[in-house]
């Protein structure tokens, strides 16, 4: 394992625990604050790389991984793909690519690989042929209705290393795109014909869905105008995504089984395709899978990762993130807080941030030795695994065994709530706001006022679902409908 550089010894306390959240802000939040630099793009991870921009089908966009708090002996991971989709955009709407692999992986020992992958593998069956151009033809009240005529199905497999594949769900089908309120009149009762039980229990679906992110992305506008005045609209309002859900029980997801001595797992979603190969009329897929998009912590790729190594940071494994000098460079020197204080005139921390590399890579605990000295979410708090195999790799840490908080705060950790972000993510952990508190240093229960309304979009345009997958319905209106 390449060594990180260490903090300085003579650190004070208080000066620590800053440093650390602001660190929790920039390294796994990223922040959103960048306002200029080629190649970026809004929202998490929505169009963050060039190549993902031009090919929207396979560009995840958000990860959340959460206990399920209706059923906390399992945990909920959502991954979502396709942003920015207009409801009406007809005829054909937003399919997932065929072939394709959509991933999501779990890292239970902290070496950056994955332990366990669920993989979802879609194909088409479009009926309209010759006869029509209309992805239905009446209203679809069923999933198994005449009147739909563009269907997608899905193989499920469970992926683990040096064992053959599990297949899950054989043939499952996924929700359709919701083209209005005429022809899908009740989407809920589709969404729960999508869904799928699984074998050992556990559930799964694959749908699309309000967009879960809020912010209000006039952050680009010189970090909300300048002088904090264009707030409150949430860009993303009246968007939808493609989205797969999966609850599982913690003992399939924990290290050897068992969350009570191995508590916390790495999360990242990833996609692979092949190489299209074009002739008149057609695009075949052809030859080797290679990894195109990957997503664990949001805003990590727009922000921390400059536009020219996007690219190949969405091709890389977590394995090899200590291993990328370039990237290392721009997190021990980030960008954000010198425009936050050229803007603001708020203090930039003093570089080389050594604190902010030990946290967004290794995930925070004793054992890790990083600036708060708290057992959160590192592998590193896993009794049974290697400690001197683990290597510090960009993921969405989740501990398990921290209790589901009755009553959520938007703010997380940062406000007392340890269940929330960056301890997992949850649907309503506000990581915009997070991130404007500490990026300037606020710690638990201490704020900077001068940013304490944040870009006052608190919350989902619509409210999330009680139950699995928890996910909003899709919009079925126009964006610019009044």
């Amino acid at each position: 394992m390449t060594s990180l550089p260490r903090r300085s010894a003579g650190r004070r306390p208080a000066a620590r625990a800053a440093a650390a959240l602001t660190a929790l802000a920039l390294g796994m939040a990223g922040t959103a604050l960048l306002g200029t630099g080629a190649g970026t793009s809004a929202a998490s991870s929505h169009r963050e790389a060039p190549l993902t921009a031009a090919d929207p089908q396979v560009d995840n966009t958000d990860l959340y991984a959460f206990t399920s708090p209706d059923n906390p002996d399992t945990v909920t991971l959502v991954a979502n793909w396709l942003p920015f989709q207009e409801p009406n955009g007809g005829p054909n709407f937003y399919p997932w690519a065929d072939g394709a692999h959509y991933d999501i992986n779990i890292d239970s020992q902290g070496t950056g690989k994955p332990d366990l992958t669920y993989r979802w593998t879609f194909h088409t069956e479009d009926l309209r042929g010759t006869d029509t151009f209309l992805y239905n033809k009446g209203p679809v009240n069923n999933l198994g209705d005449d009147t739909l005529r563009f269907r997608q199905y899905y193989t499920l497999q469970e992926l683990r290393p040096d064992c053959d594949p599990v297949t899950l769900v054989e043939h499952g089908q996924a929700a359709p795109s919701d083209t209005g309120r005429a022809s899908m009149p009740d989407y809920g009762r589709l969404r729960q014909q999508a869904t799928a039980q699984l074998p050992g229990g556990g559930q799964t679906v694959a749908t699309q869905a309000a967009d879960p992110f809020f912010l209000d992305l006039r952050v680009f506008d010189l970090l909300y105008g300048g002088d904090l005045s264009e707030v409150g609209q949430n860009t993303l309002a009246g968007y939808n995504v493609n989205s797969v859900a999966l609850q599982l029980p913690k003992s399939r997801l924990a290290y050897r089984g068992d969350p009570n001595r191995n508590p916390v797992i790495g999360v990242w979603s990833s996609t692979e395709k092949q190489t299209l190969k074009l002739s008149p009329g057609k695009a075949t897929p052809a030859g080797k899978y290679v990894q195109v998009s990957r997503l664990g912590n949001p805003l990590v790729n727009e922000v921390v990762v400059p536009a020219g190594l996007k690219d190949a940071f969405n091709a890389l494994p977590p394995s090899e993130d200590h291993n990328q000098p370039a990237v290392v460079a721009k997190v021990l020197d980030p960008e954000v807080p010198k425009l936050v204080q050229a803007i603001y005139g708020l203090p930039a921390p003093a570089a080389p941030r050594t604190d902010l590399q030990e946290i967004f890579l290794t995930g925070i605990a004793k054992a890790a030795d990083g600036p708060l000295a708290v057992d959160l979410n590192s592998q590193l708090m896993n009794r049974d695994i290697d400690p001197n195999r683990f290597v510090p790799a960009e993921e969405l840490r989740l501990n398990m065994s921290t209790p589901v908080a009755p009553n959520p705060d938007r703010l997380g950790v940062l406000n007392g709530d340890f269940q929330g972000f960056p301890n997992g993510r949850r649907l309503g952990d506000d990581v915009v706001d997070i991130a404007l508190q500490v990026v300037e240093g606020a710690t638990p229960g201490k704020f900077v006022q001068a940013l304490a309304a944040g870009d006052k979009v608190n919350g989902p345009d619509r409210p999330f679902a009680a139950t699995f997958p928890y996910l909003a319905l899709p919009y079925d209106k126009a964006v610019n409908q009044k």
